[in-house]
């Protein structure tokens, strides 16, 4: 399969609890770098444990990079701003939204990839913010925990990572640079950026034997690479297709794409989000529920807690792992991180985790039961799609 590289080792993890501890304990035997981006760095609860690692790190003199977004994170509480500098940490939050806010549209770019590298040797990519799993910062404090996955991996791979990383902490600051009006110093950090994308094109350590890609979305090269990853898997489908995910707002070829499957005889299982949480994306999404069930798709929705899953599983052997929702936030706008794996154990256990969701903690749809909800409710469902629609043209995009 073109793209995939043999030699991973790969280890699912559910939830922050999971992620938190596995990754601190990377960070914790770090030596050199450690690389971190996010959407969301909440220092509240199990939060705490990750920004104080990090300080960690860079007292004992590894070089320690952390960006933020600047809509997921506008600032960090006192006095760990202070503490990251005093540290030695190089940090900084990305596209601060200024006054005018999300009222420009090219503020709605945001970064949404949730990545990390330790020492060029394990890196992590998943959905998981830092973020403890039992508090939302709209919500407050959370009934059940959070569902997620990420997942840590050693072999090739590691090198996209760290040439993805790399090259945007250098281009940042060339940016950062450049307003200031100190060109010399913007060239030199292009310059590093250059030296960045060669230095990760070593070959690196194959300890396993998964085939695994890193697939990454951004405004510039890669401005489709995960929806064809998406479409290529549900159309080569051949029995199941088993996908979850937390803002669910598929274009037209994804949507055909779910319905051509169900039609040719695939199973194919939604798993989305079941509690209200966000206007236009709970409506938006329940719009396109009539189409996707009268194809014979089966809709499940998830009522344990939030759910922030950006996952899917197809027949036995191929699976995804990542930030990218299938809405145009995500596929259109975001720059987005998805491992996408070749592996048939690796499938197995994501399936079981999701099937275990469905069977103890969803609700399943019918036509009937979608056909009769209120006039009320249908008019908020295509209000939010069509409203969706019109911001998106606003911002050049058709979806």
């Amino acid at each position: 399969m073109p793209g995939f590289v043999a030699g991973h080792q790969l280890l699912l993890l559910r939830g922050a609890k999971e992620f938190f501890a596995t990754l601190i304990n990377d960070i914790d035997v770090a030596t050199h770098e450690v690389r971190l981006e996010t959407y969301i760095f909440d220092v509240t609860g199990s939060g705490e444990r990750v920004i104080t690692a990090l300080i960690r790190a860079a007292q004992r003199g590894v070089e320690v990079y952390l960006v933020m977004d600047g809509v997921g994170t506008p600032g960090l509480p006192a006095p760990w701003p202070q503490r990251l500098d005093a540290a030695g940490v190089h940090w900084l939050i990305y596209s601060p939204l200024g006054r005018l806010g999300l009222l420009l549209p090219s503020r709605w770019r945001r970064l949404h990839r949730k990545l990390c590298l330790v020492d060029g040797r394990v890196a992590f990519c998943g959905g998981i913010n830092v973020l403890d799993d039992w508090w939302d910062p709209h919500q407050g404090v959370l009934e059940a925990p959070r569902f997620d996955f990420a997942v840590r991996t050693t072999g090739p791979l590691v090198q996209s990572v760290h040439a993805a990383m790399a090259q945007f902490w250098w281009r940042l600051q060339a940016a950062r640079r450049a307003r200031r009006t100190d060109w010399v110093s913007a060239w030199q950090a292009l310059q590093q950026a250059v030296r960045e994308k060669w230095i990760a094109n070593d070959v690196a350590d194959r300890p396993g034997d998964a085939k695994a890609e890193l697939v990454l979305r951004d405004n510039v090269h890669f401005r489709s690479r995960i929806e064809r990853a998406y479409r290529q898997a549900l159309g080569e489908a051949r029995r199941d297709i088993l996908l979850s995910n937390a803002y669910f707002l598929p274009g037209r070829k994804i949507l055909k794409s779910l319905i051509h499957a169900a039609q040719r005889g695939v199973r194919v299982r939604l798993l989305l989000q079941g509690r209200y949480e966000y206007f236009m994306q709970y409506h938006a999404t329940r719009a396109l529920y009539g189409s996707l069930l009268a194809a014979g798709v089966e809709i499940y929705e998830y009522q344990a807690s939030f759910l922030h899953a950006k996952v899917a599983v197809v027949d036995d052997h191929w699976a995804t792992v990542g930030s990218s929702n299938i809405d145009p936030l995500s596929l259109l706008l975001a720059r987005e991180a998805n491992v996408v794996v070749a592996d048939v154990a690796f499938a197995k256990v994501l399936r079981h985790e999701l099937e275990q969701a469905i069977e103890h903690h969803a609700h399943g749809l019918d036509l009937q039961q979608y056909a009769n909800r209120s006039v009320g409710q249908k008019l908020l469902d295509f209000a939010a799609l069509w409203l969706m629609r019109v911001l998106l043209l606003l911002n050049g995009k058709r979806y």
